[in-house]
């Protein structure tokens, strides 16, 4: 039988002289349909490279595919050489019979467009939808994706939806045509274990129903295990190993798969959680304390612009972190917990709460003591300055100068980073990305805080650098007593970083306690979904159920308050609230 895709000797280069700047050497495989293959490397392993050579997309960054075949068999049993074709030709594949699924939707919607209309388009280029016909499809979309109030959320635009909104837009956008081969970059990166297991489970269904093939590019091997028949892993360009799921997971061949392996966090509910801090039995001063937090958007609406109600983003947040501790957020997209750190560092205005941080230093200002390392070391840094000017850049704004004994603490931070010291005169575009993301934890330093809050820190990097970075941080807080607020949908790698958890679920925290007596024995229904949902090795060829219960809205009318919590406890620090 005919393959969907067969790819032979690709071979990919860039820039003036693609022959000599040669990223994929010789990459060769098949894929039927109905089939799905995972490509699995780390950063710079031209897997992605790979994947946008199939529907030519690499031509529009300076790539030229410099040889091979890419052959494709279209609706009607004809076979194209997409390697060939003509731009024409491509412009008819793409997004009808080929769909493509990005890493960063950022860089993939139109900012000036509203969701509702680069949706639409999708659906009047390939399906022939016009006007009501395409706004309710567009609609439908969404809400295969579990975006809540669908309707509302077309008329957003994309800076006004978190990231993990914006990849589900990404994925309804891609799916919406039923392509026969769908491509998808690291698509559930930016998404909690939940909304990962429910597009899985749409992903699936759409095989079943279609007989969809799928190249799926991911560094989650446990997300392969689920989903994979077929695994290729990539290393400096080259297809260094490829076979079944099985042969591939357990009796790995070359040494870079058996690398990748070993670095990936299992889950291993609650047995590999952190021992090496227990909580004060007589009160003690915590380094953060945060009393009924609230944050609220307004709603307008009507000709005349009025608010008619306001989004229920953080409701009645309570807790404590205590020096030399990790306390993990977690939650799915829209829960509200990068929300909370932001409001917690002032960069979002709550509208009523107290949160208090004690300061490392009783002689330096209380707004120092809490610091924050964000989710992209790419987008953190400053690309114009160097990186003694970036370190810098605290303390300046701190109103200090940078005399000789900041310039000595700049080297000590680098050197306990594990970065030379020649790196303060260097630029970001010369690290590597764990690198980086070392750099804006130095930067976060400097002004010595208490309190370090980590959103999403660690998930955009690969899975060796990212142990790297745990280890750091583990490290760090031991030198310096820090107490960590880490935000992250990765069950796995708050496991091994947290302390406590904090369970966030439509703007209120449901459940609160010792890290491994939740993930061992977790009590509320979200947390129990929550970690039913987390992808593992062992879990081969996963069957994923499609929930189809609506996503509940977290917008309310004007004046509404949430009732008072009800608590229930289960052990010396373990709690639920009481579900209605």
């Amino acid at each position: 039988m005919k393959p969907l895709l067969s790819v032979s000797g690709l071979h990919v280069g860039f820039g003036r002289d693609p022959r000599a700047n040669e990223i994929v050497h010789g990459v060769s495989f098949d894929l039927a349909a109905g089939e799905t293959l995972a490509i699995v490397g780390e950063s710079g392993s031209g897997k992605s490279v790979t994947a946008l050579s199939i529907n030519r997309l690499v031509d529009f960054g300076g790539g030229r595919i410099t040889g091979g075949r890419i052959d494709f068999t279209r609706a009607d049993g004809t076979a194209i050489d997409l390697a060939g074709a003509s731009e024409r030709e491509l412009t008819k594949i793409r997004g009808g019979e080929i769909g493509m699924i990005f890493q960063e939707p950022m860089t993939s919607l139109n900012p000036v467009l509203t969701i509702g209309e680069q949706i639409e388009e999708s659906f009047r280029l390939h399906r022939g939808l016009t006007g009501r016909q395409a706004k309710a499809a567009a609609r439908d979309a969404l809400e295969r994706v579990r975006i809540p109030d669908a309707a509302r959320r077309l008329k957003y635009c994309p800076h006004q939806l978190s990231g993990g909104m914006l990849q589900r837009v990404m994925i309804a956008t891609a799916l919406s045509c039923n392509p026969r081969l769908l491509i998808a970059d690291e698509p559930t990166t930016a998404l909690d274990v939940t909304v990962q297991a429910q597009i899985m489970a749409l992903l699936a269904e759409l095989k079943r129903e279609t007989d969809m093939g799928m190249i799926f590019i991911t560094h989650d091997i446990g997300l392969v295990a689920g989903i994979a028949d077929k695994v290729m892993v990539m290393q400096a360009g080259e297809a260094v190993e490829q076979g079944s799921l099985d042969e591939i997971l357990d009796t790995p061949r070359h040494p870079y798969t058996k690398h990748l392996l070993s670095a990936v966090p299992h889950f291993e509910a609650g047995r590999a959680a952190r021992r090496d801090y227990s909580r004060p039995k007589t009160p003690a001063t915590p380094a953060l304390k945060v009393e009924g937090l609230t944050v609220r958007f307004p709603v307008t609406g009507g000709l005349l612009r009025r608010q008619t109600g306001a989004v229920h983003a953080v409701d009645g947040v309570d807790f404590d972190l205590m020096p030399g501790e990790t306390l993990g957020i977690v939650g799915e997209s829209g829960s509200g917990k990068s929300t909370t750190a932001r409001a917690i560092l002032g960069l979002v205005q709550p509208i009523r709460g107290d949160f208090t941080a004690s300061s490392n230093d009783p002689a330096k200002p209380e707004r120092n003591a809490v610091q924050m390392v964000f989710q992209n070391p790419y987008a953190s840094l400053n690309p114009r300055l160097r990186v003694d000017s970036i370190l810098a850049e605290p303390v300046v704004a701190s109103g200090r100068k940078v005399d000789a004994e900041i310039k000595q603490r700049m080297e000590m931070l680098l050197d306990r980073v594990g970065l030379p010291r020649n790196a303060l005169e260097r630029y970001p575009h010369e690290f590597s990305g764990g690198q980086r993301q070392r750099l804006c934890i130095a930067r976060a330093l400097m002004l010595n805080p208490s309190v370090l809050v980590l959103d999403e820190a660690v998930s955009a990097l690969d899975v060796s650098v990212q142990a790297k970075v745990l280890e750091l941080l583990v490290d760090l807080q031991h030198d310096f007593g820090l107490a960590y607020l880490f935000v992250s949908h990765d069950m796995a790698v708050v496991e091994r970083i947290a302390h406590r958890i904090a369970v966030v679920y439509a703007g209120q925290i449901v459940e609160i306690g010792d890290a491994a007596a939740i993930l061992s024995d977790p009590r509320h229904s979200y947390t129990k979904s929550l970690i039913a949902a987390v992808p593992s090795i062992d879990r081969r060829r996963e069957h994923f159920t499609l929930d189809t219960r609506q996503v509940p809205s977290l917008v309310r009318p004007l004046g509404f308050e949430p009732p008072p919590a009800e608590w229930r406890d289960i052990g010396a620090d373990h709690r639920a609230r009481l579900e209605a």
